[in-house]
């Protein structure tokens, strides 16, 4: 996680007005998520969402991702990939991109002009680019908070079964996986590895952001 960037950005831009709020999504509540907040000394406002209630309402399917709210309630941005610096690895035999130090750029844009700032979309221009679950993802959706909810009750064979359901039907969803794969710590590396490398040439692990001075990095 890319949390003491976001750390330093709040430093600088609070002042301004700038709210950060960090949801860690894990059924396995403060216990996982908690150190990794201690760690980047987050000052900003955490939460610990067990139920994944948020990336569930968001549509959100990998991380990190941010969504840009403004001081009305209002999204002026949509769920994108959300990095404070540029990635450029190379993993196996696929590379994997992100851009953001252009998101950072967006950023202090749209804290400094608000609604004038280029990066700030109308709710039409955000509801165009925020795509509704098919009748697949749906489903899978509703088998992911089934497993969460067995989980809870401490019942790891049906937890099991419908996270492995909600993986079957809408394999691009990352938090499905990394959720499964945290109980197995010891083999999540090596599943992502196995995911990411075996994804098709065109699959998108990060998709490419529409921001000015995005463009050229991202490949």
């Amino acid at each position: 996680m890319d949390l003491p960037g976001w750390q330093s950005l709040y430093e600088e831009l609070k002042d301004q007005g700038l709210e950060i709020i960090s949801a860690a999504q894990d059924t396995q509540g403060d216990e996982a998520a908690l150190p990794w907040f201690d760690k980047a000394n987050a000052t900003f406002t955490q939460i610990v969402d067990t139920k994944h209630t948020i990336s569930a309402l968001y549509n959100m399917v990998n991380v990190p991702t941010g969504v840009w709210i403004d001081e009305n309630g209002v999204m002026v941005r949509p769920p994108e990939v959300a990095y404070t610096s540029d990635v450029d690895m190379k993993f196996g035999q696929r590379k994997l991109y992100a851009a953001g130090s252009a998101y950072v750029a967006g950023i202090r844009d749209w804290v400094a002009k608000g609604a004038d700032s280029e990066y700030a979309l109308t709710p039409e221009e955000v509801m165009a680019q925020m795509k509704p679950r098919n009748d697949d993802q749906a489903t899978a959706e509703a088998a992911f908070q089934l497993g969460v909810y067995f989980e809870a009750q401490g019942d790891d064979d049906r937890a099991n079964r419908y996270w492995q359901q909600a993986q079957h039907l809408r394999p691009d969803d990352w938090n499905y996986h990394r959720q499964d794969w945290a109980f197995t710590p010891d083999e999540a590396g090596k599943n992502w590895m196995q995911k990411f490398n075996g994804m098709d040439e065109d699959e998108e692990y990060y998709p490419s952001l529409d921001l000015p001075g995005a463009t050229d990095f991202d490949k």
